[in-house]
């Protein structure tokens, strides 16, 4: 696994990625969603598992899920999982802030 920073602090990651908002990131060339929560930080592969939109055109709610903006699906932030199980579970990738910024923990490139 490959840690890459993404932001200097987590102060600079909440202006830019405000709560219930996500953004979408492309860290070794995947396509991740940072998704932001009353819990914190949260990544998530980009792409819904349903039928292919990006989740980080969705937001988040209060059960730590993003929801798809196509059909309402909803991901669990920690698990990947769907709530009512219809569709594969969506990849998620650890998230550390660290005091010299905020991580995402990455697969390393082939």
């Amino acid at each position: 696994m490959e840690w890459i920073k993404i932001f200097e602090s987590e102060e600079e990651a909440k202006n830019a990625v405000p709560v219930t908002k996500a953004k979408q990131l492309i860290l070794n060339g995947q396509k991740i969603c940072l998704a932001h929560t009353q819990q914190g930080f949260f990544a998530i592969a980009d792409t819904c598992p349903h039928l292919g939109e990006s989740l980080s055109k969705g937001t988040t709610n209060y059960l730590n899920e993003i929801v798809c903006p196509w059909h309402s699906y909803r991901y669990h932030l920690i698990s990947g999982a769907e709530c009512k199980h219809r569709s594969r579970d969506a990849q998620t990738f650890k998230v550390e802030n660290r005091e010299d910024g905020l991580y995402i923990g990455v697969p390393e490139k082939n």
